[in-house]
């Protein structure tokens, strides 16, 4: 199955684009034997500003996915080990494609949100958009690191 992360703006250089292109690799490597394919980075760039017009943007790259996550603040939190189980789960009924969402500042567009599997979220706190992309990159090798039995996690 593979997996994507799809995000409202642009990572330029820094430390938080460098972290999501390490746990991105390392998801992969982790990922091959288990049947996952690369982590896809798809950052959208909205021409129109506004909510709807994000939204619009978002869901164009949305076609072709199996199973949307929208990350969300009203979304429930995942442990580690069961969003491993949830991208395993989705894995083994033969979904494809997944597709991870993160929104621009105000958040992701109802027509996001309706079009969405499911809903995530990163805990109460608010996160910077360069950092939750990183820190779903990073749940991503994490998952897939659990279920190859990697001593990485630890509960």
């Amino acid at each position: 199955m593979r997996l994507a992360i799809v995000a409202l703006g642009r990572l330029s250089r820094g430390p938080e684009a460098e972290l999501v292109k390490d746990y991105v690799a390392r998801a992969h490597a982790a990922g091959r034997a288990l049947g996952f394919g690369a982590v896809e980075v798809v950052e959208i760039d909205s021409r129109k500003p506004g909510k709807a017009a994000e939204g619009e943007a978002l869901l164009t790259a949305l076609t072709g996915f199996d199973h949307i996550c929208a990350c969300d603040e009203h979304g429930p939190p995942a442990a580690s080990r069961a969003f491993a189980d949830r991208l395993a789960a989705l894995r083994d009924r033969g979904a494809r494609r997944a597709a991870f969402v993160i929104g621009g500042a105000d958040g992701l567009a109802p027509a996001v949100l309706e079009r969405a599997h499911e809903l995530m979220s990163f805990g109460p706190q608010t996160w910077p958009h360069a950092l939750a992309r990183a820190m779903l990159a990073e749940q991503l090798y994490r998952a897939v690191s659990i279920l190859a039995g990697s001593p990485y996690h630890r509960d």
